[in-house]
Order: structure tokens, then sequence, then C-alpha cells
């Protein structure tokens, strides 16, 4: 599934480069889709129509980006010429995403490095994975508003935007996921897979906002937790994967707050900030579906998907989570990205 969608990208970023209309951009990519997946027509002449009445919305109310990083943001795009596409922006910042992720898996390839009596990763990695996450972060904000500075927002662009994001919790997720890694004083590689849905699911729950309000809200823990990351693989550069060894409270350990952090901000912020907006728009009279089949639409697939691949680590008789965890969570992670980006087209 990857490997199909390098090309799709590649033709989506060069297009973009030239600043085409989405209704072309549209027309190229589906030519380009019909002829990698060898005539299998991935996104419908319907779907495709269905760009250009589409208009996005969306409502952020997280202090720290109104007050912080918008600010900051704000100067950072002017550094950009105008000629450049923001779509180039939005690949370029994943493909730094995806540079961490490889760079981590060739010093810390089974998530055994951070464990006592293990080589641990260079210093200087977690220094450079750090500094690109940040990086790949401010990407991720200005590439929005280079687009409106320059006039060139399209649907596409927004399809394109969060497709990459999707892909992007797995990469997010599993390099992180090295600073503890499964020793003595680590996270098992099943407790990290259930984090990794917590994380998955999050980010659906944002789009299941807009698929029933018709807005966006974008989730507050996205920006509190790339800010805290990026800190976070700076301090462990400095201190030593050692410090994480020690209990934070007690006999509260490191792992445990990085488990509870994640678990935390998805149960106490994600989810009633979702279902909020969502009864509001309730009581509004604003919901664009009124029956519970049709508003739960958006978790099916993604159930799914949770259903299919913990029974096969279950049972699996080669226990394929404990030989390959990167590779399982690099499927379940692309799975879902593909699920999202078609649930682009019900929005």
């Amino acid at each position: 599934l990857s490997l199909l969608s390098v090309p799709i990208l590649a033709q989506l970023v060069w297009c973009s480069c030239f600043r085409t209309s989405s209704r072309r951009v549209a027309a190229e990519w589906a030519l380009g889709v019909r002829v990698v997946m060898a005539g299998y027509e991935y996104v419908s002449p319907e779907q495709l129509a269905g760009f250009d009445k589409y208009k996005y919305s969306a409502v952020d109310t997280n202090p720290l980006s109104l007050y912080v990083m918008h600010p900051f943001w704000n100067t950072i795009v002017k550094v950009f010429p105008t000629w450049l596409a923001p779509n180039l922006i939005t690949f370029s910042g994943f493909l730094l995403v995806v540079f961490n992720f490889l760079l981590m898996a060739y010093f810390d390839p089974d998530f055994y490095a951070s464990a006592p009596g293990y080589k641990h990763v260079p210093d200087w990695v977690w220094i450079v994975v750090g500094i690109l996450n940040f990086i790949a972060y401010t990407l991720d904000g200005v590439d929005g508003k280079q687009a409106r500075r320059t006039n060139s927002s399209t649907p596409l662009g927004e399809l394109f935007d969060h497709g990459l994001d999707s892909w992007s919790c797995v990469y997010f997720v599993v390099t992180v996921y090295s600073i503890f890694g499964r020793g003595p004083s680590g996270v098992s590689v099943f407790v990290l897979y259930l984090l990794l849905w917590v994380v998955l699911f999050s980010f659906i729950l944002s789009h299941w906002e807009k698929y029933n309000t018709g807005i966006l809200f974008l989730p507050w823990g996205y920006d509190i937790s790339q800010v805290t990351i990026s800190f976070v693989y700076i301090v462990t550069a400095i201190v030593g994967v050692e410090a994480w060894y020690e209990p934070f409270l007690f006999n509260f350990l490191y792992r445990d707050l990085f488990t509870a952090m994640i678990i935390g901000c998805a149960l106490c912020v994600t989810l009633p900030m979702s279902l909020l907006n969502f009864f509001r728009s309730y009581k509004n009279n604003t919901l664009k579906h009124n029956s519970v089949y049709e508003a739960m639409v958006p978790f099916f697939s993604p159930c799914l998907l949770f259903i299919l691949s913990t029974a096969w680590i279950l049972q699996s008789p080669s226990d394929i989570l404990e030989l390959h965890p990167r590779v399982f969570y690099f499927m379940v992670g692309t799975a879902f990205a593909n699920i999202t980006v078609r649930f682009f087209f019900l929005l």
C-alpha cells in the first residue's frame, strides 16, 4: 500500500508546485492512480467533483496555539517565498517525520536500546530527532498559512495535509517509544500497540466532529504533545536514558507517566472536547446527520481494523508483535491512514 502511494504523492506534489487548479490536480491525480492501481479507480468521478464544492472550516481554541504557536508561525511563514507551494511545505515536514522514524529504526530496531545493559542511542541522535520534530511541527503549522497567504488553498491540499497527518501518527508514537523501549524499565510492545490506537482514535475523533458538525475543531492534545516531545528528546540527550529508569514520584516510573499522559490527554481533553462540540451542534440543531447509524459511520472501519489487527496479535503462532513490532506498527498506521483518506470524501 505504501509503495503504491509513493507515485501518487510524488505526482500530487509535482502538480501542486505549479499551482494548478484543484480540478486539474484532481484529474492528474486520478489519472496517476488509475495507472498505478492497474485499472482500479481509487477515487470516483463523483468524489473528485465534490472537491470543487468543498469548503474548509476549522476552529482552533488551544491557548498554546493561539497565544504562542500561531504568532510564531505568522513570523516564520513570512520567510518563505510566495512561489513556494504549500503542499511542498507539508510534504517536507512529513519527510522529516519519516526520517526521524528511519533514523531511530537504525539505532534502535527492536526497541531495546534504552534498556539497561544494551547499547544506547547516541546523544547526538536525540538532539537531531528533537530539532527535526519541532521543525516538522512548525512546517505543519505554516503550510495552511502559506496557502492562504498565496491564495492557493484547495480541497485537495487539505486532503494531502490531513492524509499525511494521519500517516504521521504512527511515526510520532513509535519514535517516542525508543525513549523508554521495552526493557524492564520500559513499556511492553503490546501496551505501546494499545497506546498507538489511543492516538489513532483521538485523530479520527476530531474528523468525526467535522463529519457531524461541519467544523473541524483542532485537537488540543496535538500541539501540547509536539512541543513536549521535542523538549523530551533534547532532555534525553542531556541526561541520558538512564534518567528515565528512576521513579518519577514514589513508585511511579516515567514510563507510567508516559502512558498516563497519552491516555489522560485522550480521555480528559480530546474526548470531552469532541463530545462537547457535538452536543453544542445538536442543541443548535446544526448536525449534518440525524440518525445514530449515520453519525457513527466514521468509526466503523477503524474499529474493524483494530479488531482484526488485535486478533492477529493474539492468535499469531509466531507471536508477530514480539518478533517484528516496528513493522507491525507501521502496517497498522499505514492501513489507518488509508482509511482516514477515504473518510475525507464523506466530509
